[in-house]
Parts: structure tokens; C-alpha cells; sequence
């Protein structure tokens, strides 16, 4: 791993020239802050570029120069005492809308344009950020006609990051855990790297999406992660001080055992006075040091990870313990509910790993203080191609819940295999867990639910990120796209992902194309809108999973986890597949979902095609709603799923296109498609002899398995 500075990566959906149309303007930025100074910073930087002009508006003054009347673009805040008459119209109209007494709100911002003038009008200086980076997607459209006022404000209070990275390099895990983009963006030789340049380019890509909460080191917390909390609180605050000019917190992953490890005591019990107390000190010394720190990241009781069973007590106990010390201060501690038995016994079919989140944690509802946000994995295992919506989020009305994403691609090709996930998280996050016409998975992460209803505030959405120090963040460059659509869709759940997709393409390649944009943005719409579905199509059919190697969970290998004891299996003899969950004859898992859900999954002829071998062990010859039967479906869609990742290839490989883009990420983008179309076919070839050799039935179309 080596230094790096800006100017030797990739600007992702940043570059000077998405910039063009706000830098050649007149501007003017009014306010005061540290915020509000990175606005003018962004501004003056891209004006000096593109030959606009900038001016920062004195705190009291009068006439054109202060008020914005000569300015082509205004972003200012609404507390500001000399607004032009356009602004203070914007104002008083969106006031009267909402009986007066409206407010724009923490972090939101109103849009409008008025008599030749684009207004960027926010209460805090995080709306003005969020809003001038709203004027860079618009381009020239920001400027043209005139556009009535648009209140923009997040749904979802915290957008969080989980960086899985380790200060020192992990002799199994390396330097980011489940990292396929070089090593850590924070971290280098076993301490925070000496130049934050660009930590601070991170943080700008990370706020131009929405983004304003990390965790900067890994749950797995190792023995140097563990001194991040007390003698190397000094690299954490200087991370946080790069940060801080984007309005994104720092968070810290930290121990359960931290009092023992780090303190000397003979005991991390969370209801020792001893144990209390020292959390308390160490909780005040980290605000010293970082004043806006976010809170504590915990993953606890897991995967061999100590928490408080080791005392007797629960999940409550342990999680109240650390949001006690963190209370004062106006942080919160995220506790992970991916708990779970990892030594399970595979010939136990009365043990079920999808049931263990809400077993573990469902009992206690209302027992964890207001500051705790419980984190679950958005389904019941983990971060599958395809799984149902966790049930824990529908059983705790009386917890802050926080719904947790992974984009890094684990389980989805690892970065080199082009899978655009945005469809996926939309999925989820406008599922309706108490049926289609209740709350959604968003509202309950926003806390924005009916009235009446006791639901706690929402925790937020959070997910573990893709990023590190390789030359184009991701290590495939199309996986940026991953990085920003979640950004955007935790701004805004309801937002189209395939517009979104659009929105990363005309920001991060159209303004840098060497040529007519149009057919690269073409293309690149038409490889990446349905990745995320042709992957599952190659991979796990039917919402069965885990048909991985173990260990890198690289590449098919179908029995991989079959028989050990992380209980994830899939259960296929010469008779059928799939794992019975149902409360009949099975686990009992679909009783775990209110209704109609609990209904829907525990029928065959009900449950949804795409999870019927999550839910339900079934004959091959069953016949799905498409007419197929099961195991002529797996062969179907692994036939076209190879097929689809080889036309990506040749989409790419076009000759129209080799022009337009930079040759060296062509050519980045060009290996990365050859190993997917090698691994697809590999998947497909294996995937289809395995169940060909279970059932012993042939390919209805004669088509050659191996």
C-alpha cells in the first residue's frame, strides 16, 4: 500500500467537470461556519476551474453585492438578515404553505429559481451542502427557466457507513475485512496514514451522496482496533477532523471486553460498578478528543465476539451499558443483532440460523434506553443475492432499528463481477412488513410512521462499505455505482434506482467522455440496470444461497457449507431441495412474520417463486408460477445468466466505446468482465451437473451439462 493523493484516483462521480455549469457562474455564498466555508470552497474551486466568479456575502450589508440580486446562483441560509426580495420570497411562500410557521429542517434545503436567480435556501449549514451538491446533478438544468420551490429533506436522519477496515493487516482478514479494493483508506502501517488528502476527497464523494456517519474500523475489533479507544484516540480525532467539514460523524467499533483488554479489570460484566465507571471515563475522553463523536459500534455475542452472555445477561444489559456513557455526550451506541450459533449441528434440521436474530432479540422490545439503535442485517442470514426481509424489523416497535446493507459485494461477486444492488435495496426498503398497504422497511428505519402507532424514531440505515485505497475506490470501477445509489436511496428511499444509476453515469462518465456521450451512457444503462438480477440468475437459485466456496465465499461450490456447523444450508437429496421453514412440518421461521406474511410464506403455492427454497423443501418437479418446474429453472436461468454476463463483455468490448473512455479504466473495466464471464460459466457448469446428477432429470431444451 502506498500514500496517495487525489490527483492519482479516480474522481468518481466528482470530477471538475460535472462542475462546468456551477463554476461558470456568479455566485454567492451567504452564512457563517465551518460548514458553510466547505460550500464556498466547493464553489470557489469550481469557478477558478471553469471561469466563474465567487463571493462570500458580509454579515450585515445592504445592496446587490450582499443581497444576491447580480448573482446567478445564491446559497444561503434562512437566518441570513439581508436576503434579496427572490429569496425572502421563496421563504415566505414555503412558510405559508406550512401555516407559517414551517421549517426547512436538519440537513434540508429548498431549490427554486427565480428571475434569472437559483436559490439554495437551508435553516442549518448541512442543508446548504446538501443542496449545492443537488445544483452539480442538475448541471445546466439548474439554471434554466424558472423552477417553483422543492423542499428536499433526508427521510432517514442517520446514513452510516461501516468501514470493516483493520489498523493493522490481519494475518486471515488482511487489511479490510470482506475488502476487494486494495487496503484501508484510513489506515497504513498500523496507524492512521500520515497524509489525509484523500480522506478528504472520501468524504467529499461520501456527502455529495448523502452519506453523514462512518465507523472507521472493523466490528471485528482486533488488539490494536481495541487501542483506537484509548492511547490511539489521537488518529481517530485526527479522522474525524477530515471529516467533520462534510457534516459526517465518526463513529468507533469497539469491544465488550475493552474493560478487561484495555483496563486492567477482572471482568466486563455490564452490571458491575467497576465496569460502568471505566466506560463512563473512556466515553468522556473520547469526547474531549472528538467534541461531535457519533457513538460506539458493537458487534457483541457473535461469531466469537464476547458481549454479555459470558455474564449471564442480555442484550439489553450489554447495549444499555455503553449508551449510559455515551448519553451526556448525545451519542449512540449501534448494536449488531447478527447473532447467531455458528457451531451448529448440519444434521439438526430443528435448528435454524434464519430464526436466531429475532429469538435472541424480539423478547426484548422496550428494554433498550433511547439511544440505543439495534442494527439488523436487512435479512435473517447474511447479505444474500436473494433472502426475505428480516422479521426483527417488524417485532420491535418499541426499539430504535437500524436497517443494515452491504455494499461491498461479499456474496455478489466480490467487485468483479458487475452487480448493481440499487434494484435490490429499493426492493427492500419499500417492502411492507405488515402487508403492502402498512409502513414500509424505510419508515420504519426514518421513524416515520402513522401517528399512533408507538413505533420508536427511527435508527437509520446503515451498510458496510466498498471502498479503499485502490485507484478507482472500488476496485471495479462500475462498482461506485453501489456506493452512490445507497447514499441516495438512505437520502431518499423512494427514489427510481435506475434513475439513480443514470444520475452516476451522466456524473461520473458523460462529462468526461472523449466524444457524444450518448452511446456510452447507453451502454452502460443496459449492462448495469439488471446486473444485480443476471447474477442471481448464475448463482443460488430461488432464494437458497450460499452456494459458495467457504471462507473467500468466491465462485460456486454447491455442498460448500452443507455439511458444517455455520448452519446454511440447502438440503438437496435425490428427492428435492430446499429448507423447510414453515410451522407445519418445518422450523417454525414463517410463524416469526405478523400477517399476511406468515400466511404467504408458509404455502408452496403462495410463497413468492424467488424465495421458495428459503422457505419451503420441495420436489423437483414442482411447477412454479412461470410454468417451469424447479429444476428446469435452474437450468434455464444458469444458461441465461452465463449469457448474459458474456454480452456484457461484448457490449463493452465495442469499439465506439474503447474511444470514449480513458483507456486504462477501460481496460480495468475489461479484466473484470472477463473473470465474470469465466466465473459464470463456471457457476452455471457446476450449479446445473450438481442438480442434474441429484435428480437425474435432463435438460428439457438438450442442452449440454457437463
Amino acid at each position: 500500500m502506498t500514500e496517495q493523493t487525489p490527483t492519482d484516483v479516480h474522481a468518481a462521480w466528482l470530477p471538475a467537470e460535472a462542475f462546468r455549469s456551477l463554476g461558470s457562474r456568479r455566485v454567492l455564498v451567504h452564512g457563517a461556519g465551518p460548514l458553510v466555508d466547505t460550500v464556498y470552497e466547493e464553489a470557489a474551486r469550481a469557478c477558478a476551474e471553469h471561469g466563474g466568479q465567487v463571493r462570500r456575502a458580509p454579515a450585515q450589508g445592504h445592496g446587490p453585492a450582499a443581497t444576491g440580486e447580480d448573482a446567478d446562483l445564491v446559497l444561503a441560509l434562512s437566518s441570513a438578515n439581508s436576503l434579496g426580495p427572490a429569496a425572502r420570497s421563496v421563504l415566505a411562500g414555503f412558510r405559508a404553505a406550512g401555516g407559517g410557521t414551517a421549517a426547512i429542517g436538519d440537513e434540508g434545503y429548498l431549490l427554486a429559481r427565480r428571475d434569472g436567480t437559483t436559490l439554495v435556501l437551508a435553516d442549518d449549514p448541512a442543508g446548504l451542502l446538501y443542496g449545492l451538491f443537488h445544483v452539480v446533478r442538475l448541471g445546466a438544468a439548474a439554471f434554466t427557466g424558472d423552477r417553483p420551490a422543492e423542499h428536499h429533506r433526508p427521510a432517514v436522519r442517520s446514513r452510516m457507513l461501516d468501514h470493516w477496515d483493520n489498523v493493522d493487516v490481519h494475518p486471515v482478514m488482511g487489511q479490510v475485512e470482506r475488502g476487494y479494493s486494495g487496503g484501508s483508506l484510513f489506515w497504513h502501517d498500523g496507524r492512521a496514514r500520515g497524509d489525509l488528502t484523500r480522506v478528504r476527497a472520501y468524504a467529499r464523494l461520501l456527502a455529495a451522496c448523502g452519506i453523514n456517519a462512518v465507523s472507521v474500523n472493523n466490528v471485528n475489533v482486533h488488539a490494536t482496533e481495541a487501542l483506537l479507544l484509548t492511547e490511539r484516540l489521537g488518529d481517530v480525532a485526527a479522522l474525524a477532523d477530515v471529516f467533520r467539514p462534510y457534516g459526517i460523524r465518526v463513529h468507533l467499533s469497539v469491544s465488550f471486553a475493552a474493560p478487561v483488554v484495555l483496563g486492567g479489570l477482572p471482568t466486563a460484566d455490564p452490571l458491575d460498578p467497576d465496569v460502568r465507571a471505566w466506560w463512563a471515563e473512556a466515553t468522556a475522553r473520547v469526547h474531549q478528543a472528538v467534541p461531535d463523536f457519533g457513538g460506539y459500534v458493537v458487534k457483541a455475542d457473535s461469531e466469537g465476539q464476547p458481549g454479555p452472555f459470558s455474564y449471564g445477561r442480555s442484550h439489553a444489559d450489554g447495549a444499555n451499558l455503553l449508551a449510559r456513557a455515551l448519553a451526556p455526550f448525545g451519542g449512540e451506541v449501534h448494536w449488531r443483532a447478527f447473532v447467531y450459533d455458528h457451531r451448529q449441528d448440519w444434521r439438526d434440521r430443528t435448528t435454524d440460523r434464519a430464526r436466531a436474530a429475532f429469538d435472541h432479540f424480539a423478547p426484548l422490545d422496550g428494554q433498550f434506553d433511547d439511544n440505543v439503535v439495534l442494527q439488523v442485517k436487512h435479512g435473517p442470514m447474511d447479505f444474500q443475492t436473494r433472502e426475505p426481509v428480516s422479521p426483527v424489523i417488524a417485532a420491535m416497535p418499541r426499539t430504535r432499528l437500524a436497517v443494515e446493507f452491504q455494499v461491498t459485494q461479499e456474496y455478489t461477486g466480490q467487485q468483479r463481477h458487475v452487480c448493481y444492488l440499487g434494484p435490490m435495496w429499493s426492493g427492500i426498503l419499500g417492502f411492507g412488513p405488515w402487508g403492502p398497504e402498512g409502513p414500509t422497511v424505510a419508515s420504519v428505519a426514518g421513524g416515520g410512521t402513522e401517528p399512533g402507532t408507538g413505533r420508536a424514531a427511527g435508527g437509520g440505515i446503515v451498510a458496510v462499505s466498498n471502498a479503499g485505497d485502490d485507484r478507482y475506490w472500488t476496485g471495479h470501477p462500475l462498482a461506485q455505482a453501489n456506493l452512490y445509489a445507497f447514499g441516495r436511496l438512505a437520502w431518499a428511499p423512494g427514489a427510481d434506482p435506475a434513475a439513480l444509476l443514470d444520475e452516476w453515469i451522466d456524473l461520473t462518465f458523460v462529462p468526461v467522455a472523449a466524444g457524444d456521450p450518448a452511446p456510452l451512457r447507453h451502454a452502460l444503462h443496459a449492462m448495469m440496470a439488471g446486473s444485480w438480477r443476471t447474477y442471481e440468475r448464475y448463482t443460488a437459485p430461488l432464494g437458497v444461497g450460499f452456494m459458495v466456496r467457504p471462507g473467500d465465499h468466491y465462485g460456486p461450490d454447491v455442498d460448500g457449507y452443507e455439511y458444517t456447523p455455520w448452519g446454511t444450508y440447502h438440503f438437496a437429496d435425490r428427492d428435492g431441495v430446499g429448507v423447510d421453514r414453515t410451522r407445519a412440518t418445518g422450523t417454525g421461521f414463517t410463524g416469526q412474520y405478523p400477517a399476511p406474511w406468515s400466511q404467504v410464506y408458509e404455502s408452496p403455492g403462495r410463497c413468492p417463486d424467488e424465495l421458495l427454497l428459503f422457505f419451503h423443501h420441495v420436489p423437483y418437479g414442482h411447477v412454479l408460477r412461470s410454468g417451469s418446474t424447479v429444476v428446469q429453472h435452474i437450468y434455464d436461468t444458469h444458461f441465461d445468466g452465463a449469457e448474459e454476463a458474456a454480452a456484457m463483455r461484448r457490449r463493452w468490448a465495442d469499439p465506439a466505446l474503447t474511444r470514449l473512455v480513458d483507456p486504462a479504466l477501460h481496460a480495468r473495466v475489461g479484466e473484470r468482465l472477463d473473470e465474470q464471464v469465466r466465473c459464470a460459466e463456471e457457476w452455471r457448469d457446476q450449479v446445473n451437473a450438481y442438480f442434474f446428477r441429484k435428480s437425474g432429470v435432463p435438460d428439457a431444451r438438450g442442452r449440454r451439462i457437463p
